[in-house]
C-alpha cells in the first residue's frame, strides 16, 4: 500500500502564498505553535509584525485593586528603573475622510515591501516637495503642541491622546499607529528608552527626559520629527540627563551642516560620533536615519556612527530624516518583550533629535524646523562635559 500522501502546508508569512518548507518559528515551537515558513528571508519579515501577535506573556502582575494597572511583564530583566503601566487605553480612531496610508487597516506596509531597490531613492518633483513642506510643517505643530503638555503627573498615554487629537484637526492620520502593528499615534521614549517607547499609564516625574517623535501623513506624504525635553527643573539642574540631551542635539545640528548635493550617506555618522565620544557619550548603532516621503521609511539610510558602510550621495530633490541616538553609556541596546521599546542595555540614558531634511540646488532645507515659539530648545552645557571631564572608551562612559 503506498504512503499517504503528506498535505502540503502554506507558508505562516502574511500574505505569503508560497508552500511551507520544514522551517518552523523555535519560539512557537516551544509554545506548542506549528508555524512553518518556506525561507528564512519569510520569517524574518514576518517576525517582527504579525508573529509576536501569536506569543502572549506567560506571566503578568495583578492588577493594582486601587487602579487597575499592572505589569505587562513582571518577570523580565529591565536594564534600568523604568516600567511599562498598562492597560493601555483602546486603539485610537480616525475618520475615513482622513487619507489613510496602506497599512492603517492590517498594520502591514505593503507599499514599503513593494520598494525592494535597496539604492533607488525617490527624487521629488517640485509638487511634491511642496506637498512634504506641507505635512513636515503640520508634524512641527503638533509636536510643539504635545511639548507645552509635558509636566510632572501627566501620562504618555495623554500625550498620545494630545497627539492624536492634534492630527485629527489637520485633517493627517498619525503614521505611527498600526504601523507594523504599533499600538499608539506617537512614541514616547522616557529616559533610558532609546527609541519606540509605547505611551502607556505611567505618570511623568519631575527629573525625567521624554523624547516625542512625531511623525504625520498628509496629502500623501509622511512627516517625520522629533525632539527630547526635559521633565521640571530636576531634570535640567542633573548634568547627565543635560549632557545627553545637548550633545544629541549638537550631533544632529552637525551633521545636518554636511547636507548638500554630493554628500556621501556615510558622512554624517563620522560627524555625529566624533562629536559625541568628545562630550563622553556613544552613539547606538542599531537604528538609523531613512528615506521619508510617500513611504513612511525608505531608501536612503543614514547611519549614525562612523566607518559605516552607506551607500550613495545626497542629490537635490531628495527628503530624508538624520536622527541620532545618544546615551551616556553604552551604545548597546534592547528591546524589552512589548517587541517595539527599545532601551540601553545599562540602563543608563539616552536622547534623541530627528529632522526631516529636504536636499538642496545648493545646500539642505529643514523641512521640520524649530518655529520661534516653539518649546524646548539648548541649555548651557554642564561646564564637565565642556572641558575634559568624561572619556569615553569602548563605548562605556569614565569620569
Amino acid at each position: 500500500m503506498a504512503p499517504e500522501e503528506t498535505k502540503a502546508r502554506k507558508c505562516s508569512g502574511v500574505d505569503c502564498p508560497n508552500d511551507a518548507g520544514a522551517l518552523q518559528c523555535p519560539t512557537c515551537q516551544k509554545m506548542g505553535k506549528d508555524n512553518y515558513f518556506c525561507s528564512q528571508d519569510c520569517f524574518k519579515r514576518n517576525w517582527s509584525n504579525p508573529l509576536r501577535n501569536f506569543i502572549a506573556p506567560s506571566v503578568i502582575s495583578k492588577p493594582d485593586p486601587a487602579t487597575g494597572q499592572y505589569n505587562p511583564f513582571p518577570t523580565y530583566p529591565y536594564t534600568g528603573s523604568l516600567r511599562p503601566v498598562y492597560p493601555l487605553s483602546p486603539r485610537r480612531q480616525v475618520p475615513e475622510r482622513i487619507r489613510h496610508p496602506d497599512y492603517a487597516k492590517d498594520g502591514i506596509p505593503r507599499s514599503e515591501q513593494m520598494f525592494v531597490g535597496r539604492h533607488k531613492i525617490t527624487i521629488l518633483s517640485e509638487k511634491e516637495q511642496a506637498g512634504m513642506r506641507k505635512v513636515c510643517r503640520l508634524a512641527r505643530e503638533v509636536l510643539d503642541i504635545a511639548a507645552r503638555e509635558l509636566k510632572p503627573g501627566v501620562t504618555t498615554d495623554y500625550i498620545d491622546e494630545v497627539v492624536h487629537k492634534a492630527c485629527m484637526e489637520r485633517d493627517s492620520y498619525p503614521s505611527p499607529l498600526n504601523y507594523a502593528h504599533f499600538p499608539k499615534s506617537v512614541c514616547t521614549s522616557l529616559n533610558e528608552v532609546i527609541c519606540h517607547g509605547i505611551p502607556d499609564q505611567r505618570q511623568l516625574v519631575d527629573g525625567d527626559i521624554i523624547n516625542i517623535d512625531v511623525t504625520l501623513y498628509h496629502g500623501g506624504f509622511h512627516g517625520d520629527i522629533n525632539e527630547t525635553y526635559y521633565v521640571g527643573d530636576k531634570a535640567l539642574a542633573d548634568p547627565e540627563s543635560v549632557r545627553v540631551v545637548e550633545t544629541a542635539r549638537e550631533c544632529l545640528d552637525k551633521a545636518i551642516e554636511l547636507v548638500k548635493p554630493g554628500m556621501l550617506f556615510r558622512d554624517p555618522g563620522n560627524v555625529i560620533e566624533k562629536h559625541a565620544k568628545s562630550r563622553g557619550c556613544s552613539t547606538v548603532k542599531t537604528y538609523c536615519g531613512h528615506g521619508v516621503n510617500q513611504l513612511f521609511h525608505t531608501s536612503p539610510n543614514i547611519p549614525h556612527y562612523a566607518k559605516n558602510k552607506a551607500v550613495g550621495q545626497a542629490k537635490p530633490g531628495m527628503a530624508f530624516t538624520i536622527e541620532p541616538m545618544i546615551s551616556l553609556g553604552t551604545y548597546k541596546d534592547k528591546t524589552w518583550p512589548d517587541d517595539w521599546t527599545s532601551v540601553t542595555q545599562d540602563g543608563l540614558r539616552s536622547a534623541q533629535f530627528e529632522h526631516t531634511l529636504l536636499v538642496t540646488e545648493d545646500g539642505v532645507e529643514v523641512l521640520t524646523a524649530r518655529l520661534p515659539d516653539s518649546p524646548g530648545g539648548p541649555v548651557a552645557m554642564p561646564a564637565a562635559a565642556e572641558g575634559n571631564g568624561v572619556a569615553q572608551t569602548n563605548g562605556n562612559t569614565t569620569h
